[in-house]
Formats: C-alpha cells, sequence, structure tokens
C-alpha cells in the first residue's frame, strides 16, 4: 500500500510539474508575442481597401490597358499616378489608425500593454518590406512598369505579414502567403489587376479579421 500511495504521490508530482511548464511556456509565449491584434481591424482594413480599389477601378479601367502600350499621354498619367499615390497614402494611414484603435480597445478590454517590446518587434518587420516595397513601386513606376505595380503591392505587402508573422498570431502568416500567391497570379492577368488588389487588400483582410474575431474576441 505504501509502494502505491508513494507512486500516486509521484505521478501528481509529475502532473503537477508539467502543469507548471506548460504555464511557463505559455507566458513566455505571450511576453514574445503580441496576441492584442484585433480581428475588427482586419475587417475594417479590408473596407477600406474595396473603397479604395473601387475608386481606382472608377478612375483607371478606361485608360489603363497594362499591356505597356501608351493609351494616355504623360500629363495624363501623371494626374493619375498623383490621383494613385495620394490614394494609398489615405488608404494606408487610415488603415493603421484603425488599426491602433482597435488593438488598443483588445488590449486594454484584456488587461494587456499595447506597445511592449513584441509590438515594437511587430511593427520593425511589418514596415521594412513594407517600405521597400513601397520604394520598388516607386522605382517602377519611374521605369514606366505603370501595369507591375499593383501586382508587387499584393507580393511586398504578403512579405511584409509574413515577416511580422513572427511575432504574433500565426493566423497572419497565412494572410501573409496568401497576399504573395494572389500578387504572383495576378502578374498573369494584368487587365484584371485591379480586381486582384481588390481581393487581396479587400476581401482577404476581412476574410482574416473574421476568422480572428470570432476564434479570439467573440467569446471573450
Amino acid at each position: 500500500m505504501e509502494q502505491e500511495k508513494n507512486s500516486s504521490e509521484e505521478f501528481s508530482s509529475g502532473r503537477q510539474h508539467l502543469k507548471d511548464l506548460t504555464e511557463i511556456r505559455s507566458l513566455m509565449e505571450r511576453s514574445s508575442s503580441f496576441i492584442s491584434l484585433s480581428g475588427l481591424s482586419g475587417i475594417s482594413a479590408g473596407i477600406v481597401g474595396l473603397i479604395a480599389a473601387f475608386m481606382l477601378h472608377s478612375r483607371l479601367s478606361a485608360v489603363m490597358d497594362y499591356s505597356g502600350t501608351p493609351v494616355i499621354t504623360d500629363e495624363a498619367r501623371t494626374g493619375h499616378i498623383i490621383f494613385s499615390l495620394i490614394l494609398s497614402a489615405v488608404v494606408l494611414l487610415v488603415t493603421f489608425a484603425l488599426a491602433i484603435f482597435f488593438t488598443a480597445r483588445k488590449a486594454k478590454k484584456s488587461g494587456l500593454p499595447v506597445w511592449d517590446g513584441s509590438a515594437k518587434r511587430l511593427v520593425v518587420n511589418l514596415f521594412v518590406p513594407l517600405v521597400t516595397g513601397g520604394l520598388f513601386c516607386l522605382l517602377l513606376i519611374y521605369q514606366r512598369y505603370d501595369w507591375l505595380v499593383i501586382p508587387s503591392m499584393l507580393v511586398f505587402y504578403g512579405l511584409s505579414l509574413l515577416n511580422a508573422g513572427k511575432f504574433t498570431l500565426s493566423e497572419i502568416k497565412w494572410l501573409g502567403v496568401s497576399e504573395i500567391l494572389l500578387g504572383l497570379i495576378s502578374m498573369l492577368f494584368l487587365s484584371q489587376a485591379i480586381l486582384f488588389w481588390a481581393a487581396g487588400f479587400g476581401l482577404l483582410n476581412i476574410l482574416y479579421g473574421l476568422v480572428m474575431y470570432y476564434k479570439y474576441e467573440r467569446a471573450a
């Protein structure tokens, strides 16, 4: 009986040690990963992306054939480029403002810090490919490869998410991979590039946001 009691105590002790190790691992993962990203920020980003895609399509579809053959004057091209750059800047600012708002609200509700070490690593790893992609797209415009800008935006956006995914929830990595694949596929259908832009920056962001919201926030 004494031996059975000792075995039972050793088993219980082993289970407690395993539980403690699991909790320690969970705490370490929480401290090294930014887990306050809100699904609502993805949904709002997707809605903004769809609105921007509609505006781009309305302005550019009648004059851009994406074949490399000029169909507009240089003056008109400059006007369209300025419009597109301003729209892209507005979309970026609005998207990040909404992301900060919803993420801060979620963090406050969960009792978690918003701007800690994991958040800083996330932002740095997100913006390095994003800024690189922006400069690359400007160089494409400078070299008059306008029809390659939209696929490049999708690819670099995907690379940014994939790079940042190392410091947050794993779902963002799959969003990044999807954006990259969509950008590469859009290279085969350049005449429909704006539709791919709408799918990538609009629909995929909304789908990602819905998954995140129902998985992590709805029950909270």
